[in-house]
């Protein structure tokens, strides 16, 4: 498993060579905020450990290892950032909150919220119960609609105690019983 670094810098060039076909140092100095040196220097690390194919001052260009991994990377980021948003963060802190998370997401979390997203996206509108959250977000008031199914769920939980304690009671009953007529 490739480390954090990795993952940014193969995510940094996936983005601008799927742009312009290829990605210079400069490009990524200016994308991951890292000196011409630094982005050399892991350029031919990367180069070194098949990630990409490398020229001296020439650009780079992802390897089929590389293109997976960033590829993987790169959804991993959209899915994060997509979710943090539908929460109602700003896409620029859900962004930058995209790129710490992807690193260190487990693979299963990760299945359930692209799940997640993709079923919130493919609703027109998005699901009502996430506008009755986004509501609760801004003002900290539940809406009219989930005050009236507390109340009808707590209603139901009263009854079904009721019945629990009027079963019990004629179980009891009726073991009272057994025990005077044996």
């Amino acid at each position: 498993m490739p480390s954090e670094s990795v993952e940014d810098y193969l995510e940094a060039i996936y983005g601008v060579v799927k742009r312009k076909g290829y990605a210079r140092t400069s490009d990524i100095r200016d994308i991951l905020g890292y000196s011409a040196a630094s982005v050399t220097e892991m350029f031919q690390r990367l180069g070194r450990e098949g990630y990409v194919n490398y020229e001296k001052y020439g650009g780079v260009t992802l390897t089929e290892k590389g293109i997976e991994i960033a590829k993987a990377v790169s959804r991993k980021h959209e899915i994060l950032s997509s979710f943090l948003q539908i929460l109602g963060l700003p896409s620029d802190t859900a962004e930058e909150d995209a790129c710490k998370i992807e690193h260190s997401v487990h693979e299963d979390t990760m299945e359930i919220l692209t799940r997640f997203v993709e079923f919130v996206q493919s609703v027109p509108g998005g699901p009502r119960w996430l506008n009755h959250f986004r509501k609760f977000r801004e003002t900290g008031e539940l809406p009219e609609c989930v005050e009236e199914r507390r109340e009808e769920l707590k209603k139901k939980d009263e009854g079904e105690k009721k019945k629990e304690n009027v079963s019990s009671g004629k179980k009891k009953i009726e073991g009272d019983i057994k025990k005077e007529s044996g």
